[in-house]
């Protein structure tokens, strides 16, 4: 997406009228608050057609209700392209109340006047991040390590809806309940950490004084549009996703096995339903593990995309079936390509051979599909002991059983039976990269002679990666919150701490032409980016509180970034829908 193509967005998205919205933002005293925040709602959301569980039927397009934000500059000042006067405005800043308002007034700049916050205001208004920072679990930093590792990969931890009073016995409940959801946190240490979250964020709560404060925004910002375009609903999980060059965006919906068409030019959207085959159940073969959700239509389980260089097909990952699907965007066709080994499909890209790789995280390997021969091949990687490569042998048997008495391994702190491939890429050289999450280590495997050897990663929750285009790798380091690069050459690993405190960073991508690295920042309602060649960061608040974003795409054309909000539940994020958004940059 072009500059020109982002201001032509908001020209059809805009109502009639002739002049500019221009924004003049103060405190009391006539002082310029900056930067502050603007972002412009549509009064009214477009119509949508539903009808299918509460989501559009398969093949119908809807518009969405797009919002737009700017930041102020030095003078206090932002300015949108084209007239806002069917919109209402939002006007955010650090320490300081929201305004709203309905549209902007007559000529010249609308002015508009934030009166501060109360210290008790501003405190709670933190993200969860710096809050976050402060549980210490009773001085064991391996176990809040453990506790980030296992509970900080689906929702904000330290928001307002966990630091709610809760008694031990609560607290064991939510534990297992997540465990059912597919957290591991390790039974041994239920009863300690329920006992340390109670009693630490009691005191928090109680003296807030010791929350640090976020990171202040910086003035770059003045420079940035950002784009949001709402899809779903409150149930929704909007994963991961895919920039595609036939300029459409695609957003799969894990929980409803739905792919989302997004037309960024016009805000259109379509719905494409991924086909339920007889004798499918939800949850599919690993079993309906959200009993307690209210609504869910999942027996595949939408997860990674990646598309093919050759002719443009997506292929996309069902974390929850033996299979990988492929659909065609010029059709809208899906193809079902059954597995009949491997559990759990999770992340995946294409080669220039045109070849689909994808890690299988419970079973511990490797997949690659030959599209010419319509043929798997699995990568076994080693198990870490005798009894973690006894449990990777019986899972065929263990998946034979019913879901509903399947033995269930009890965790441990070191993920045993359960190393977990997740994150892959292919380098510049062909050779393709994995990180085992729960190993803390990488794979690489050469196509040429299938070859795979196992690197040691010396920091904690390698989750996922990507190569630059000099072939280095950059890996996410979750619990230990940083960026690492690793350098095949030289079999070197050096390490870049993350600019705001306590993030656990679960995804990143390289902007390979720019030489940037861009980090999800899931729990500080961020987005980071990393300069390699001046080792320096910037970073772009969310225009909502409790973002949690997974999954990162870079236009090459305009170097525009798209994430989106997968916060699980949903319902718990500002707005209460999940987002599809872009950060454009004004000016090169």
């Amino acid at each position: 997406m072009t500059i020109k193509q982002s201001w032509l967005t908001l020209l059809l998205l805009a109502s009639s009228g002739s002049h500019a919205a221009d924004f003049l933002v103060t405190d009391a005293a006539g002082e310029p608050v900056s930067p502050a925040m603007v972002t412009a709602s549509p009064l009214a959301a477009p119509e949508v057609t539903l009808g299918d569980m509460g989501y559009p039927p398969h093949g119908v397009t809807n518009r969405a209700a797009v919002t737009l934000t700017r930041f102020t500059d030095a003078a206090g000042r932002a300015s949108f392209a084209a007239p806002l006067d069917a919109h209402s405005i939002r006007v955010r800043a650090r320490g300081f109340i929201d305004a709203t308002l309905s549209a902007p007034a007559g000529e010249g700049p609308t002015e508009v006047v934030l009166q501060p916050m109360s210290r008790e205001q501003y405190i709670a208004s933190f993200p969860s991040n710096v809050w976050l920072s402060q549980l210490r679990f009773g001085g064991d930093a391996g176990l809040k390590k453990t506790f980030q590792l296992n509970c900080a990969f689906c929702h904000q931890q330290a928001s307002p809806f966990m630091r709610n009073e809760r008694t031990v016995e609560q607290w064991l409940g939510v534990f297992e309940r997540m465990n059912s959801y597919g957290a591991r946190l390790p039974a041994e240490d239920h009863q300690r950490i329920a006992e340390l979250l109670q009693r630490e964020l009691r005191e928090l709560r109680e003296n807030p004084q010791q929350v640090p404060e976020p990171r202040p925004w910086d003035p770059y910002l003045a420079d940035y549009e950002i784009t949001e375009w709402p899809i779903g609903d409150g149930f929704s999980q909007m994963h991961d996703f895919l920039l595609h060059p036939n300029g459409f965006v695609y957003v799969g919906d894990n929980l409803f096995d739905r792919i989302y068409e997004v037309n960024p030019d016009t805000g259109d959207y379509t719905v494409y339903k991924v086909p339920h085959r007889d004798g499918d159940t939800t949850g599919g073969i690993l079993g309906n593990r959200f009993t307690v959700f209210p609504k869910m239509d999942n027996t595949m389980g939408v997860h990674s995309f990646a598309y093919s260089k050759r002719d443009g097909n997506i292929f996309i990952t069902p974390s929850m079936q033996q299979a990988l699907l492929e659909f065609n965007p010029e059709t809208k066709a899906f193809t079902i390509h059954e597995m009949d080994a491997g559990y759990y499909p999770h992340t995946i890209r294409t080669d220039d051979q045109d070849r689909v790789w994808f890690t299988l995280a419970l079973s511990s390997q490797v997949a690659r599909f030959d599209r010419d021969s319509g043929e798997f091949t699995l990568y076994d990687l080693p198990a870490r002991s005798i009894r973690e490569w006894l449990v990777l042998k019986v899972l065929p048997f263990i998946f034979w059983m019913d879901p509903e008495r399947r033995p269930q391994p009890a965790p441990d702190r070191e993920g045993t039976g359960l190393p977990m491939p997740y994150g892959i890429d292919v380098a510049p050289d062909g050779r393709v990269w994995v990180a085992r999450l729960y190993a803390n280590d990488l794979a690489v495997i050469d196509p040429a002679t299938d070859e795979v050897t196992m690197i040691d990663f010396p920091f904690e929750g390698p989750r996922r990666l990507r190569a630059d285009a000099d072939g280095k790798l950059w890996i996410v380091a979750f619990q230990d919150s940083l960026l690492v690069q690793y350098d095949p050459a030289s079999d070197t690993f050096t390490d870049y701490p993350l600019p705001v405190r306590n993030e656990i960073p679960y995804a990143l991508n390289v902007d390979r032409e720019r030489g940037t690295v861009w980090v999800n920042g899931n729990q500080s309602d961020t987005i980071m980016s990393f300069d390699i060649a001046s080792e320096r960061w910037r970073v772009y608040p969310m225009p909502r509180q409790r973002f949690f974003t997974r999954d990162i795409e870079v236009a090459d054309d305009s170097g525009a970034i798209y994430t989106s909000n997968s916060h699980f539940p949903t319902w718990q994020t500002e707005g209460g829908v999940p987002t599809l958004l872009r950060i454009t940059p004004l000016a090169e």
